[in-house]
């Protein structure tokens, strides 16, 4: 991956008339998200890892939490445990739940422990022994006999401890998310150190900054040693993005929807906030890390459409890949997609795109929907085509309302930001089923995220379990911990280079009724008494799940402190409005097919770079960017605002409205 990270940049350089040496030695901060970490999990590409866990909990990554997230579901297998049985050894060793130590650790135990991993081979290893999240004593002594024991072996380079991955209360959560670390370590982290050692030999002058899960960044250093953070590295960069966007938009209630090539990244921000969540499933394997709430499903321009043992048409969430691609690539793709439903119905034009690089061809299009579909289903091509793009819309439409109005979200409030490569080609469509009456095209639709980490701020989330209930004493006590963690995270941002005057602070509380198992996260600032706090959590679990326990004893189970480094962020531009909009002539027109309203002739094309600001028109239109294309329907009308951006007002009837 990083051939292409240089490839790129080289790019870029070449474009500025520079040297790539000339380029790195001008740039001032330099970002990077990467899917490499999701990548590795997702194709069971990392690690061969050995577990080290208290004697006794040898099987917790088996049991899992003992139950099914679809309980109709029983033979649906879990996913294969990362650690075979044999890899994961115990040792006598135990603290309870208060942090006493009930019995020390047998040393003899963690050798053996070590001999196994040594002639197993194993790459990583993760330690996680029962309520370190308390003391960690026993997992640093842990640490120190491996290193002694294994001396240069390459797994003692790669060893993760619970107490510094996940201090969380909860073992199968704990366990697995060290374990994921330790999986991904050696790829992940070694591609970094290597990426960043290329940069800087070739006249890097910042230091290299990587994108978590967060929503924030993070210098490469401090990344390598928790590469878990970096399961949604690129989607959460959205953040950034979309803090951009409501500033220029002018609203703050904003639905990000990122559509590529295999999937669609849902993304909201409420009133200018992100909802956080510590409970990541990721091809079926539990992360507890703090990462931007992303709901995402298998539909995007790639996905393949086919017809079931039933007679039932399905889209995705299968895809065709950039090889062979969709059969209107010609190279070799024979399963129709959502891309070549398109293409047959007029919104992508025959021909060559991206420089050349990519050529979209009719005949191969129109063949394969009315062979694989068409034919076997007893209806026309088109009809086969706008099937494929309704079947699509309906997941992405259930990507938005999964959270949105599944989170006491009404979306119709909101605007939608149709994004990525193939989002502008179904913000309409999917804006008109949710009712939403609002779609925002930024001209960076299909660089969104690239363009986000640029307005992203350096960030280091520290949790740390605390069982108190929400009083004046439990406040107290919190106070005491949120210091402490304060004070770590402002030594963590001085030695990222940091005056202190740029360094922000946030606290969050988990907060859950007593005897309850999952917990919401709510903020806290200076002064909030624990009669405010109550409300504010009543208020959101109501929203959630509908009703409140009006006298119940509400817990704070853990505390979690926001460190932020504030970079400098990129300043609005305004291009103001250009009196003299006769370059914006349509380039074509095209015959070009509309659900429920068949095909319409002589639809105007547009060349998107010709348009500038005050620019508007009616639909239908077809607006063709260098990264995507934007199809607005019949009724709807376009502008675009003062800094570039493209607005559709979504023409939406009363009855679609209900």
């Amino acid at each position: 991956p990083s051939a292409g990270v240089l490839d790129v940049l080289r790019t870029a350089a070449q474009t500025m008339d520079l040297s790539l040496e000339a380029l790195l030695a001008r740039c001032s901060r330099l970002i990077h998200g990467s899917t490499i970490a999701t990548n590795t999990l997702l194709e069971a590409k990392g690690a061969r890892v050995g577990l080290i866990t208290t004697d006794g909990f040898r099987d917790t990554l088996e049991i899992r939490r003992g139950y099914r997230r679809d309980v109709w579901n029983h033979r649906e297998p879990f996913a294969p445990v990362l650690v075979p049985r044999y890899l994961r050894q115990p040792v006598r060793e135990r603290f309870d739940v208060q942090g006493r130590e009930l019995q020390p650790l047998e040393a003899s135990d963690v050798i053996r422990a070590a001999g196994l991993f040594r002639r197993e081979q194993v790459d990583a290893i993760a330690v996680c022994l029962l309520h370190a999240y308390v003391d960690p004593t026993h997992e640093r002594q842990t640490l120190e006999i491996l290193r002694d024991t294994l001396g240069d072996h390459p797994a003692a380079r790669w060893i993760s401890l619970s107490s510094d991955i996940c201090p969380v209360i909860g073992e199968y959560a704990r366990s697995s998310t060290t374990v994921i670390n330790a999986y991904l370590s050696p790829r992940v982290s070694s591609y970094l150190m290597r990426l960043a050692q290329a940069l800087r030999k070739l006249g890097l002058s910042s230091s290299l900054l990587i994108q978590q899960s967060n929503g924030g960044a993070l210098s490469v250093e401090q990344a390598v040693a928790q590469p878990a953070n970096l399961l949604l590295s690129g989607p959460a960069a959205s953040v950034g993005a979309l803090t951009y966007l409501a500033e220029t938009a002018g609203t703050s209630r904003l639905i990000a929807m990122e559509i590529g090539g295999t999937s669609t990244d849902v993304t909201v921000m409420n009133n200018g906030r992100f909802s956080v969540t510590e409970h990541l499933d990721v091809a079926g394997y539990a992360a507890s890390i703090s990462a931007v709430e992303i709901h995402t499903v298998g539909a995007g321009g790639g996905s393949i459409a086919a017809v079931d043992a039933a007679g039932m048409m399905s889209v995705g969430p299968g895809g065709a890949g950039a090889l062979p691609g969709p059969a209107a690539y010609g190279l070799g793709g024979e399963d129709p997609t959502v891309t070549d439903a398109h293409l047959t119905l007029g919104r992508l034009r025959p021909g060559t795109y991206a420089d050349g690089h990519v050529k979209l061809d009719l005949v191969l299009a129109t063949g394969a929907i009315e062979g694989k579909l068409a034919e076997p289903l007893g209806i026309n091509g088109e009809e086969a085509a706008i099937g494929i793009l309704k079947l699509a819309n309906q997941r992405i439409r259930q990507a938005v309302e999964r959270i949105s109005v599944e989170r006491g979200i009404d979306a119709r409030g909101f605007a939608l930001v149709a994004c990525g490569g193939a989002g502008p080609m179904h913000g309409v469509a999917v804006a008109r089923e949710l009712g939403i009456r609002k779609v925002i095209v930024p001209r960076q639709s299909g660089t969104f995220c690239a363009f986000g980490m640029l307005n992203t701020d350096i960030r280091k989330d520290s949790i740390r379990p605390c069982l108190e209930l929400l009083d004046d004493g439990g406040l107290a006590q919190v106070e005491r911990l949120f210091d402490e963690l304060e004070a770590k995270g402002l030594a963590l941002l001085l030695d990222e280079g940091f005056e202190q005057d740029k360094c922000a602070f946030m606290r969050e509380l988990n907060l859950r009724y007593e005897g309850q198992q999952w917990d919401i996260a709510l903020p806290i600032a200076a002064g909030d008494s624990a009669r405010h706090l109550r409300m504010q959590f009543e208020d959101k679990y109501n929203t959630l799940y509908g009703h409140i326990q009006p006298e119940g004893t509400i817990e704070i189970c853990s505390i979690r402190s926001i460190a932020v480094g504030k970079i400098p962020r990129i300043e609005p531009v305004m291009l103001g409005i250009d009196g003299d909009l006769n370059q914006a002539l349509p380039i074509d027109r095209r015959r070009i097919y509309f659900e429920d309203h068949g095909w319409c002739d002589d639809v105007p094309v547009y060349q998107g770079p010709a348009l500038q600001g005050g620019f508007n028109t009616s639909g239908p239109a077809i607006i063709e960017e260098a990264t995507t294309t934007l199809v607005v329907g019949p009724g709807d009308a376009l502008s675009i605002d003062t800094y570039g951006d493209y607005h559709i007002d979504v023409c939406i009837t009363d009855e679609e409205q209900v």
